[in-house]
């Protein structure tokens, strides 16, 4: 069996690290925003497949079995291209999508559609911002020049981006206690963020309502219909070596 999994993810690591331990065939595909990947068990690629003909292109010269969607849940269109190429090439598609956060009492959320209405709701809210959105649409938040963002990205950000801004390079997961001593240090009043759901990220939302501090949450954007779902590596891997797969 030769599975594609449409990478960068915890979820996908972990569902290529079972698959290739089982002795299955594996291919990660990351888009290669990331400069320094981590990197699963199996095979990867790096880079687009040009679209949704070269995916599917791609799926039949390489004789996948089954291909799994567990990228980000901001990637954009991709989760589309892939179940358009799925239906092309005539392979099982599964979307591995882990659920978002949801909130709980003491929570100050400010739920937004995009990054663009997530800065139009700060002036109103903060004036020092922990912006944990990534490096990729800080031009959002460029025009914001009365507050002050620690921006927290795996790799630098590249303008546009705010002219007040201290960019801190780490990558999750992130404790509870850090998370405090960050707010605290540097005196947040207001935390930005995009539900990517999991627990690697999930501790400054703690902080924050400790703390009583407003979030403004970016909520997902939409997804194929009709696309089984599994919301842990564990389900995702019952589902491509079992007969829910169909193959």
């Amino acid at each position: 069996m030769h599975v594609l999994v449409l990478g960068g993810t915890t979820e996908a690591r972990a569902l290529a690290e079972s698959l290739h331990g089982r002795g299955e065939r594996v291919t990660t595909s990351l888009a290669g925003r990331v400069a320094a990947p981590r990197l699963p068990g199996g095979e990867v690629r790096i880079g687009g497949f040009g679209g949704t003909e070269g995916l599917a292109a791609w799926l039949r010269e390489h004789r996948v079995d089954v291909l799994v969607d567990a990228t980000h849940p901001f990637a954009g269109t991709i989760s589309f291209h892939a179940a358009h190429a799925a239906d092309l090439a005539r392979v099982p598609l599964l979307a591995l999508r882990r659920p978002g956060w949801v909130p709980v009492a003491g929570d100050d959320w400010h739920p937004v559609d995009s990054l663009a209405q997530a800065a139009e709701a700060l002036p109103a809210l903060g004036r020092r911002v922990f912006l944990t959105t990534g490096r990729m649409g800080l031009s959002s938040f460029a025009h914001l020049d009365d507050l002050w963002f620690l921006v927290r990205s795996v790799d630098p950000p590249q303008p546009p981006h705010p002219p007040r801004m201290r960019v801190l390079l780490d990558r999750g997961p992130f404790t509870l206690d850090g998370e405090r001593s960050l707010l605290a240090g540097h005196a947040v009043d207001v935390l930005v963020t995009k539900d990517s759901g999991g627990a690697a990220t999930s501790p400054k939302l703690t902080a924050a309502r400790e703390a009583g501090l407003p979030v403004v949450v970016v909520r997902r954007p939409p997804v194929p219909e009709g696309v089984p779902t599994a919301s842990t590596a564990q389900e995702a891997l019952a589902w491509v070596t079992g007969p829910a797969s169909g193959r």
